[in-house]
């Protein structure tokens, strides 16, 4: 029928995620976009617009993909903060191990070329990191700790788990990743499970 999209448009913009995951939005090149996607420039433009919305579409495909899990494992209940550590890092350690994604993090390596990125874009980026921070902020809450507690382990935990995506990019292999997992896990000692107790960093090994 004239004027229906002959290609599945959810799934060109999943390829599209990818790109910007890969290559990050600097070098997401047209060229590569279309390549990816399988679309040509006049498709691509007419079905998502220009570059910049079509990474905010992509940036909102992966939080819509990958936010949901780290929800449901602060979800809990945990025994302790180190707990809460644990659980949210296994996640991330789980997605770095799917060999059907690119390496890394989208929302980290697009923290990473901040610059780069318009106002709308710089905007998204951040407000996606300091949700994930929030949700973490409550779950060690939960989990015990008082509010300054919660607060410096949150962040601790958030740049933690944008550390593994950049080593993970790096080649790290996934025996490292595991080790800064665990030791992170371990680090919430004054509300924390001390050595030896759940959600000491065990769980994030397995």
């Amino acid at each position: 029928m004239a004027g229906r999209k002959q290609f599945d448009v959810d799934e060109a913009l999943r390829r599209a995620m990818h790109v910007f995951w890969r290559w990050g939005y600097s070098e997401a090149s047209i060229d590569r976009l279309t390549e990816g996607t399988g679309l040509g420039r006049s498709s691509l433009y007419s079905t998502f617009g220009d570059k910049s919305t079509l990474f905010r579409k992509g940036l909102e495909r992966y939080a819509q993909t990958y936010h949901p899990l780290y929800g449901r494992a602060l979800a809990g209940p945990h025994p302790s903060p180190s707990a809460v550590v644990a659980a949210y890092l296994q996640v991330t350690l789980n997605r770095i191990a799917d060999p059907a994604v690119p390496d890394g993090c989208l929302i980290t390596m697009s923290a990473a070329q901040f610059p780069a990125l318009d106002a709308e874009s710089q905007a998204m980026v951040r407000a996606m990191i300091d949700g994930l921070r929030a949700m973490l902020e409550q779950a060690m809450l939960a989990a015990g700790a008082d509010e300054q507690e919660a607060a410096e382990l949150a962040l601790c935990a958030l740049a933690t788990n944008k550390s593994l995506a950049v080593l993970s990019r790096a080649g790290f292999s996934s025996e490292d990743l595991a080790t800064v997992a665990a030791g992170a896990a371990r680090l919430p000692g004054r509300a924390g499970a001390g050595p030896g107790r759940s959600g000491s960093g065990e769980d994030v090994r397995r």
